[in-house]
Parts: structure tokens; C-alpha cells; sequence
């Protein structure tokens, strides 16, 4: 259930392991609405939900804060991969707020009600979840969103729609992620699970002490803008391709992807820093 908005919270800047970069370099901040914090660190952009007072429950002010913050991470050339992450220590996101649906009389929300990347809105670059805490509902489409999913150990994830008697058609693509049996038990039941067990199943990369979420999440994300930016795009493109085509049509699919990149100016410099003993320079082209 999620707690209503209190209002005076001091939002300030996060640099706890649970609620932002934390890694001293004077991240750049940009507040994309009264409830989210847009933020670089190097090639890393963070998107915070900063509404800890509700659980980071999304309310309107969120999910628009939410849109801009993808759009501006979408924009912003040097940030190379993005991380999602929720202030507090309690929640990564309890979900929709529900006092705000009731007010609302709402009943099914628009297709563009929340960002769902790759579905409502295209991003290209990567994307990693960094979950604290409860991601349900609302809070669990955002995990499962994103590309990668780090979690701390006290993280809990639910499909808890049947609870309430809302509706939750942006789960298809979960029996893709995890067995589908597991997706049917969280859909069936709204229980919660743990972050162990999601790591089990597969629904998250890897699990770590919550005061080491940030960093985990920072390096992680590190070591993919390091690698070549458009054989990193390919990547991302390719995992999905048999989700979305027959066998001999994701191959096609695939080499279609991969072509530009094999030709690109990066393809030779990557061979020619090997050879010549030095870090690679990319160019992105």
C-alpha cells in the first residue's frame, strides 16, 4: 500500500550507497520535476525517484519527472548508460499512488500514463535498475524495464495488482524474463518475493549489501561505456530479437544490427588499440 505525500520534504542531494551516485565527483544535478533528480556521474546518468516520504509512490509529478529524465538522458551525448534508483532506504518505487487513483476515479490508465522503456518511449542506451527496498506494482514494470537490475539484499519485488483489483498488462513480456510458472505465481498471488529469490529466477543480475547499491551500480554501468557505444546498441537490440521473431528471421534481424557497426570506423579501432598496446579512443561512428 503506499503512504500519502507529506509535504516540506528537503530533497537535497543523496550520496548515501541507496539513493544516488555517492562516488565524489561532484555529479551534475539537474531536477527534472519537484519529485525526480536528473544526475550525472562521468559517462553514468542516475534517475532518482526523490519522493522517499511515500515510498516513491508515482504520483503525476513522478511519472512526468520520470518521461523527462529519459528524454534528457536520451539527449545528454556524453551519458552513455542510465541507472533508475529511488531515494530512501524503504523503497525503490511501492507503485502507483493510490490515494491519487482514487481521486482520480481512474480506470485504465493511457498508454503513456508511465514510462516504459522500449514500449512508450525509446532508449537506445543502456539501462540498469537499482533497487532498494520494495518494487512493486508500478515500481516492479520499472525494474523490469530496464535492461540490467542490481538489487540490495533487502530489496522485495511484487506484482501486487490482484490486491487491489487494478490490472497489469505490462507484465507480458515477464514469462520472457523468468519460467513462467514463477511469473504466474507473482501474478496470481501478489505476494512478495526476495531479492534472493529473484536473483534465483533470474529477474535481477546481482544482489549486494544496500550500502554498496550505488557503487555496484556505478561500476556496472562503467564497464559497459567503456565498451564501443554502437556494438553496445547492437547488444541491447540483439537480446530481444528472439522475443519478438521467428528463429531465420532473428538471424536476418541480427545481421541487419550488426552491419553498420562491423563496418564503422570503431571496428578498426578496436583491432588497431589491441595492436598498438593502448586504450581504445571510440568515435561512435
Amino acid at each position: 500500500m503506499v503512504r500519502g505525500e507529506s509535504p516540506g520534504h528537503d530533497r537535497g542531494t543523496l550520496s548515501s550507497g541507496r539513493g544516488g551516485p555517492g562516488r565524489g565527483r561532484g555529479p551534475i544535478v539537474t531536477p527534472t520535476s519537484p519529485a525526480v533528480r536528473y544526475e550525472r556521474s562521468g559517462p553514468v546518468a542516475w534517475l532518482t525517484i526523490d519522493r522517499p516520504e511515500a515510498r516513491n509512490a508515482l504520483n503525476q509529478r513522478v511519472r512526468q519527472g520520470l518521461f523527462d529524465g529519459a528524454r534528457q538522458f536520451n539527449e545528454d551525448p556524453d551519458a552513455l548508460v542510465l541507472v533508475l534508483a529511488g531515494a530512501g532506504d524503504a523503497a525503490f518505487c511501492a507503485g502507483g499512488d493510490l490515494k491519487e487513483m482514487a481521486h482520480m476515479a481512474l480506470t485504465v490508465p493511457p498508454p503513456d500514463f508511465l514510462p516504459q522503456f522500449g514500449r512508450n518511449i525509446t532508449v537506445d542506451k543502456p539501462t540498469i535498475a537499482a533497487v532498494n527496498g520494495l518494487a512493486y506494482a508500478g515500481g516492479f514494470l520499472l525494474a523490469q524495464s530496464c535492461d540490467l537490475c542490481v538489487a540490495a539484499d533487502t530489496a522485495r519485488f511484487a506484482i501486487s495488482e490482484v490486491k487491489v483489483g487494478r490490472g497489469a498488462p505490462w507484465a507480458a513480456p515477464l514469462p520472457w524474463m523468468i519460467p513462467p510458472r514463477v511469473a504466474m505465481e507473482l501474478l496470481l498471488t501478489g505476494d512478495p518475493i526476495s531479492a534472493a529469490r529473484a536473483y534465483e529466477v533470474g529477474l535481477v543480475n546481482s544482489v549486494v549489501p544496500a550500502d554498496a547499491l550505488a557503487k555496484t551500480a556505478q561500476d556496472l554501468a562503467e564497464r559497459i561505456a567503456a565498451n564501443a557505444p554502437l556494438s553496445v546498441r547492437a547488444a541491447k537490440q540483439t537480446v530481444r530479437l528472439i522475443a519478438e521473431h521467428p528463429l531465420r528471421q532473428a538471424f536476418d534481424e541480427a545481421e541487419r544490427l550488426w552491419d553498420p557497426v562491423y563496418r564503422s570506423l570503431d571496428a578498426q579501432e578496436g583491432p588497431a588499440a589491441f595492436r598498438d598496446r593502448r586504450p581504445p579512443r571510440w568515435k561512435g561512428r
